[in-house]
């Protein structure tokens, strides 16, 4: 529970920080004098909501009960769930079968790409503390 608690609030506090870049962006980086209150307020939610979503599902990788398939399994299907229903409600994706299309073969693509890199981080970190281990051994 205080692993939970301590990653739902980086979470928050990473997707504020997110959605503090992108409308300093916009208002630095476009002609806009003034932003929409209700828009800035449903996408800095948006923000905030997903920062959350993507650092405490992770623990699924963490239960000692699932399988690496398993977690990845159950993790990617939270994630796809929730982050496209925000997207749609949002506004982020358009409600279209072409954009959902385009949409899940970005998220996949990206997906895989973030898990692999996980998976040779983890595995090299394994590989050092192996040999570290066998080097006191000796």
């Amino acid at each position: 529970m205080k692993t939970f608690l301590f990653r739902s609030m980086i979470g928050i506090f990473f997707g504020a920080f997110i959605s503090v870049v992108f409308t300093s962006g916009v208002v630095l980086f476009s002609d806009r004098e003034t932003l929409n209150g209700a828009l800035f307020l449903k996408n800095s939610l948006g923000s905030i909501f997903c920062g959350w979503l993507f650092t405490v599902t992770p623990l699924y990788f963490e239960n000692k009960r699932f399988t690496m398939m398993q977690a990845t399994g159950f993790h990617f299907l939270t994630v796809f769930v929730a982050y496209f229903i925000l997207a749609f409600f949002i506004g982020w994706i358009p409600f279209t079968l072409l954009s959902f299309g385009i949409g899940l073969a970005i998220f996949i693509v990206v997906y895989i790409l973030h898990w692999l890199a996980f998976y040779y981080y983890f595995r090299l970190q394994a590989k050092k503390l192996n040999e570290n281990l066998n080097s006191i051994s000796e």
